[in-house]
């Protein structure tokens, strides 16, 4: 079946999936992502180069960048998982999260230092991390499947980046969620805590952070913030790697979803989130 969009171009109907981009549009998207990584170069919104881009086409660009990853020898570590913020969705006109893919190569240690050139434009948030024990499938898991499967959470924070113009420099449009997709849902790093906590010795909803940019609070939150409890969100990305024959798989880390804004960084900056009883965090980009 052909579905034709308001601008004539074309989409076609892949079973379950919609997609507008050829094969061909999909390999060159994900190389100038790829590129644009290694040149730290932002490149326009594919909302703007492919106005007819869908969700889905935006899933097969991250795919297509994570298989060039892979190709340079990466290795999977774990997913992280964006846009749990009912806030967030709302703003955006979506009604679920998105995800991404965390490599071996973006995890770095508490209370180190980030090379902040490594990045383009570089961002902090403050969740929880599930590490995987069991391996965890179908399309019908639930939260306590999810508690049942995770060896220990953890505080962590993430490093968001953006390979992508969050404002197009033509014509001014904000991106879009397919841009954030597409980029693999601006994960660039991640940095875990060194307090390990089993899934059932807390109310993981009441677990909060206090995040302070050198030196001054500039964010606080609770991980009831993400979708009301933050398993809700593993429960969400195992559904959505079923239909794909996915699974997550023992050891890998899965970060819930943050409960604070983005705090922008730069070179020279410390960040330090304050998680109470569960511990600490903190780095220096230098």
């Amino acid at each position: 079946m052909l579905i034709i969009s308001g601008n004539t171009d074309r989409q076609r109907d892949t079973g379950s999936r919609i997609m507008a981009l050829s094969n061909d549009d999909i390999h060159d998207a994900a190389m100038r992502l790829h590129q644009a990584e290694k040149a730290r170069k932002q490149i326009r919104p594919f909302s703007q180069t492919h106005p007819a881009i869908t969700l889905d086409d935006a899933y097969a660009i991250q795919r297509a960048w994570v298989a060039l990853k892979l190709g340079e020898g990466r290795i999977v570590r774990g997913h992280k998982i964006g846009l749990t913020s009912k806030a967030m969705q709302s703003a955006l006109g979506i009604d679920e999260p998105d995800s991404g893919v965390l490599f071996d190569d973006m995890f770095f240690d508490d209370g180190g230092l980030v090379p902040t050139g490594r990045f383009i434009a570089p961002r902090i948030e403050a969740e929880l991390a599930f590490v995987i024990k069991h391996r965890l499938s179908g399309a019908d898991v639930t939260v306590f499947d999810v508690l049942n499967a995770t060896d220990f959470v953890v505080p962590a924070l993430e490093i968001l980046d953006t390979r992508i113009e969050r404002i197009d420099p033509q014509t001014k449009a904000a991106r879009k969620i397919v841009d954030t997709v597409a980029d693999n849902a601006a994960n660039a790093g991640i940095i875990l805590g060194n307090q390990p906590l089993r899934p059932g010795d807390a109310d993981l909803r009441w677990i909060g952070a206090l995040c302070y940019h050198n030196g001054a609070l500039v964010e606080t939150g609770l991980a009831a913030g993400v979708l009301n409890h933050p398993a809700n969100g593993i429960v969400w990305l195992t559904r959505k790697l079923a239909p794909q024959g996915l699974a997550l798989e023992p050891g890998q880390v899965v970060l819930a979803g943050s409960f604070i804004r983005p705090i922008e960084v730069r070179k020279g900056d410390t960040i330090h989130a304050d998680f109470g009883a569960h511990g600490s965090i903190g780095c220096h980009f230098a």
